[in-house]
């Protein structure tokens, strides 16, 4: 074969790795609903999001539709009063899980976390989100003396016809006696979805007040997409630099 031929084939070859693919998958990790039954298949605007969602019409997951159903008393058949019998929950403490489902429903940016999972509701949820430690006081605090029976709200209830039950061989106490404290609180609370980081790192906000569409999240997401598509680079590199001179070696060799 002539060497000079021979020369660019290779030289394409090392190329290849850095040239295709990478931004795409950059972009599409950034631009991701989670897999399930009421989230929409690639984030877009709505005209309007109901209430406590509102947040996220500029570039969304959710459609209005689940939007406003998120506010309604058992969404996916769920029962925040499961301690109604104690004391009905405080509408400051539903008001927080209520942005927390709309972070759940209509964030976008998410798609660095997710992880499979097999349930008749979903395919995927997110794992590990750091989320500030200020965010997650706030909810704590505004649930503090509220009511509920366990620690994991997705592994912890009796699942009936009618929604989620506390076990009969347990009793309702305040959150405060559950958890103990905010961060064992927002990292239990839904099976670690939520990793509970200080504010001066990266982290997600689970509800925002913005007037010109920005999403803070957005920010922080690329941050941790960045940094692993770094990582992933190095490790492709290394892997690159290692095949092609193994290959340069044979070819080299048999000249």
């Amino acid at each position: 074969m002539d060497q000079h031929l021979l020369y660019y084939i290779l030289v394409f070859i090392w190329l290849l790795p850095f040239t295709f693919g990478s931004d795409k998958i950059h972009d599409d990790v950034l631009n991701t609903c989670l897999d399930g039954r009421f989230h929409k298949s690639k984030p877009g605007i709505e005209d309007e999001l109901f209430s406590q969602c509102s947040p996220w019409k500029s570039r969304s997951c959710c459609t209005n539709a689940t939007a406003k159903s998120l506010h309604e008393p058992n969404h996916y058949n769920f029962n925040l009063d499961h301690c109604a019998h104690k004391k009905p929950m405080s509408e400051e403490c539903k008001k927080h899980f209520i942005q927390d489902l709309c972070f759940y429903e209509c964030s976008p940016n998410v798609g660095h976390w997710l992880v499979k999972v097999n349930m008749k509701s979903r395919k995927e949820k997110f794992f590990e989100v750091p989320l500030c430690k200020s965010e997650c006081s706030a909810w704590f605090e505004a649930c503090r003396y509220d009511f509920t029976c366990n620690v994991n709200w997705i592994r912890g209830f009796k699942w009936t016809s009618a929604g989620n039950v506390c076990h009969d061989n347990v009793s309702c106490e305040t959150f405060e006696t559950i958890f103990h404290n905010s961060t064992n609180f927002c990292e239990k609370v839904w099976d670690h979805s939520w990793k509970v980081v200080e504010d001066d790192v990266p982290c997600m906000k689970i509800w925002f007040n913005s007037t010109d569409g920005t999403n803070p999240n957005d920010a922080v997401a690329r941050h941790y997409v960045d940094i692993s598509s770094k990582t992933s680079s190095a490790a492709v590199v290394f892997s690159n630099i290692l095949v092609n001179c193994l290959s340069l070696f044979v070819v080299l060799k048999f000249l």
